[in-house]
């Protein structure tokens, strides 16, 4: 006698199929695979001139970070006067300078042109001669390019405009002129020799921006004397206070946001200090790249101020450390190179796990920056990297040097157009293929951050109350 089977189901030989079953599990997959790819969220980062976009599974990113809000000026023209005429720590500028006065106006080069200086250099040079009685004629502008090659023609429109170029003397400062100026040596032991506009100048004028530095803790301020407009001399003998003197690694006096202590900072203040008549006038853009603030005055006591505002837009607080970073440099000029872009990393090491993994979008249309900066293979590969720092310091060396210490620390994946053997060596990976990076990434379901501008943003994690 035949068994009867359940509706749904068919017998077939010694084969039983339960198409109800079938039907259940199918609906199961269709759920899972729906929900799974529910989950996924496009997310887009600044790369080079343009943007590169990625999927991700949203539940397993902890925050997309973007620093805190604040507003951008509304008028710039009118910031700039309010901050000269009641500057921080000395006296108005108007007071400082008067009619016959040689003035330097000191500005930064084209790998800070994320500052935005071309929306405040006419003003500053309409105020010098509106309110100071300055005329164009008795003002230099010099472009504090420190160890790194000035610009053509093109580029110093770019960074003063074409109309503050038509009527005022703009030079570049090169780091190996034969007519720079010994001013003396700081209490650090470096001897410090500056560009002669600026040292035969009754004013040094700076304009620079703030934010968090690898080395010196913050830029801006005192960085435009050393290394802006210093010999080469004066520029290695200080930065060689980037190394431990003990052993093969970064000094660990040095780093982000850090002063007190730290040897690079203080020689740096040193040479600025030996700077007669110096007035600064420092930029703080906000976390989307925009002016928001300036603070002038004394070369140290305004740019502090500035430092704690810096502080307050771009140090983000987060739960814990991730597993995975995900970020960008902010674009073009940030991620111009390896040498520029790779600055980011230190920015966001606070917020990733040890050992975690990076992801990092720098395009580096320029490759490693200077030349030199991938020559450093060779001493790695040799094995006589310290001997050649601790005699022939440069920063694209240390920089190289440090990013070969991050690689150590965490798993580096940079998608950027540089040659991946250019970097292998470093212990970096790079793709010009971002599906490929993130499938040998292998980031799935680990907890990630997602950081749009790396070169500003700094996570912290909070302390518990």
């Amino acid at each position: 006698m035949s068994k009867k089977l359940p509706r749904g189901v068919l017998f077939s030989g010694n084969i039983t199929i339960d198409f109800n079953h079938l039907k259940r599990k199918l609906k199961a997959i269709n759920m899972a695979y729906g929900e799974e790819a529910a989950r996924m969220r496009d997310y887009t980062l600044p790369y080079g001139s343009g943007t590169v976009t990625f999927p991700l599974d949203e539940t397993q990113v902890l925050a997309e970070l973007h620093g805190n809000r604040v507003e951008a000026l509304d008028d710039i023209r009118a910031a700039l006067r309010r901050s000269l005429e009641r500057p921080i720590g000395i006296e108005p500028l108007r007071e400082r300078v008067k009619p016959g006065d040689k003035v330097a106006l000191v500005v930064s080069d084209m790998s800070r042109f994320w500052m935005r200086q071309d929306l405040v250099v006419p003003h500053l040079v309409d105020y010098l001669g509106d309110a100071c009685g300055v005329p164009d004629g008795d003002i230099t502008i010099v472009v504090a390019n420190g160890t790194h090659l000035g610009g053509d023609e093109r580029e110093l429109r770019t960074l003063v405009t074409d109309a503050v170029f038509e009527r005022v003397r703009v030079v570049n400062h090169d780091c190996t002129a034969d007519d720079l100026v010994a001013l003396g040596v700081t209490p650090h032991g470096t001897p410090v020799s500056i560009n002669r506009a600026a040292a035969e100048a009754d004013l040094v004028l700076c304009l620079g921006a703030c934010t968090h530095h690898v080395m010196a803790g913050f830029g801006g301020g005192r960085k435009s004397i050393l290394p802006g407009i210093s010999s080469l001399e004066t520029i290695r003998h200080n930065h060689a206070f980037a190394l431990d003197p003990h052993a093969l690694r970064t000094n660990p006096l040095i780093g982000n946001a850090v002063l007190a202590g730290n040897p690079l900072h203080e020689d740096m203040c040193e040479a600025a200090g030996l700077v007669p008549n110096l007035f600064v006038v420092n930029l703080v853009m906000n976390a989307e790249m925009r002016l928001a603030a300036i603070f002038s005055g004394h070369y140290l006591a305004s740019w502090e101020r500035a430092c704690e505002e810096v502080n307050r837009i771009y140090r983000v607080p987060v739960p814990r450390r991730a597993d995975v970073i995900i970020a960008s440099c902010g674009g073009y000029p940030k991620d111009m190179s390896l040498y520029q872009g790779t600055k980011s990393i230190d920015n966001v090491e606070t917020g990733l796990k040890p050992g975690g993994t990076l992801i990092l979008a720098i395009e580096a249309r320029e490759g490693g920056g200077p030349a030199e900066y991938f020559d450093w293979v060779k001493d790695l590969c040799t094995g006589t990297i310290e001997q050649r720092l601790r005699n022939d310091f440069t920063i694209p060396g240390y920089i190289f040097f440090l990013n070969c210490e991050q690689a150590q620390r965490y798993r580096i994946f940079l998608y950027s157009s540089v040659d991946p053997a250019s970097v292998a060596p470093m212990g970096i990976r790079a793709y010009s293929d971002m599906d490929a990076l993130l499938r040998d990434a292998a980031i799935g379901g680990k907890e990630t951050y997602i950081i749009p501008n790396a070169s500003t943003v700094i996570p912290y994690v909070a302390e518990k109350e």
